[in-house]
């Protein structure tokens, strides 16, 4: 009685077959796995939280103003139709000649016409009085 040989084909197939007990381990793990999930989704579930609405928070409104006596460069630049260039060319002309005693002085400076001065009367604060305004003598022109 010969010993029953086997096709190397039938060989490859019967390593790739799981017997009984490992197909039972198996199943069982991904039994577990699968309960566990459902068991986790469950708790989440019962977590539910209500979200903040923050859609219905008041829009701040802010008046962005500047004194053109005191505020440097950056902030000038920060004006509609004032760009880097204009705003450096305000600073120096209220330290050569002085501080601005009206809005309407600004046209002194170059590149400042009355249009220009009409679109920032919103974003200056009041000028004070010319009496209030304590003037450096060295700042001024000779005349």
């Amino acid at each position: 009685m010969g010993k029953r040989t086997q096709k190397p084909k039938e060989r490859l197939f019967l390593r790739w077959v799981l017997r009984r007990g490992d197909q039972l381990l198996v199943a069982s793990i991904l039994m577990v796995a699968v309960s566990l999930g459902g068991i986790y989704y469950g708790v989440q579930r019962m977590r539910s939280v209500e979200f903040i609405d923050i859609d219905e928070a008041p829009a701040a409104n802010y008046a962005f103003m500047v004194d053109l006596n005191q505020a440097d460069w950056p902030e000038l630049a920060q004006l509609p139709g004032i760009g880097e260039t204009l705003a450096k060319r305000i600073v120096e002309s209220r330290e050569m000649q002085g501080p601005f005693l009206d809005h309407s002085d600004l046209q002194r400076v170059r590149g400042i016409g009355p249009r220009t001065v009409e679109s920032l009367r919103d974003f200056l604060l009041p000028m004070p009085q010319a009496e209030a305004i304590a003037v450096d003598a060295s700042a001024q022109p000779a005349s």
